[in-house]
């Protein structure tokens, strides 16, 4: 989504969220990660200016002091921006893709189905349904490499192992994570 994403030519407006629409992004983000309900005050606080980055492709940006929070393409589930993965780890549903997958998921391809089955990576034991928005873990690596949506639900990629199992969003070294509002 961001492989070639350009300040310049991407982002059409800026504005300011007002605060009826903070609080029901807020609302929004805790109903989509649990998780995320004792520190979402943290990540936007009461007093705290949102805005809104409005880009092609019907994208919105979110961020706060020039950092983006998170994302959302039209009316889709919210991701989170890598930097927001990398400062609250434990807060968002994860998988962890093998070695070999790493320099792939780098390059901003998608993640098949055997390079998540595979030794060294991991599904977590609860079944995840398809659509679900998760932080891609690498095998050796301590923090997030990219942010994906499954395709389709983790029993499934575990029983199916073949095709694409992550769509990924968003991945360390992109025009997001490069991205400089200021």
């Amino acid at each position: 989504m961001f492989k070639k994403f350009s300040a310049k030519e991407d982002i059409h407006s800026r504005a300011n969220v007002k605060s009826s629409v903070q609080r029901s992004i807020k609302s929004k983000l805790v109903e989509q990660f649990p998780k995320l309900e004792d520190v979402i005050d943290e990540i936007i606080p009461k007093k705290g200016q949102v805005v809104v980055v409005k880009c092609t492709d019907k994208l919105s940006l979110y961020a706060l002091d020039n950092e983006i929070l998170f994302f959302q393409h039209f009316n889709d589930p919210f991701v989170p921006s890598l930097r927001i993965t990398h400062k609250y780890p434990d807060r968002f549903p994860c998988v962890k893709v093998d070695r070999g997958a790493i320099k792939f998921v780098l390059s901003g391809a998608n993640i098949m189905c055997p390079g998540l089955t595979s030794k060294g990576a991991w599904l977590p034991d609860e079944n995840l349904p398809a659509g679900t928005v998760v932080e891609i873990l690498a095998e050796g690596k301590e923090t997030a490499v990219a942010v994906g949506r499954l395709l389709m639900d983790t029993d499934e990629i575990k029983k199916v192992n073949k095709g694409i199992g992550i769509e990924v969003s968003t991945h360390l070294g992109d025009g997001l994570w490069n991205l400089d509002l200021e």
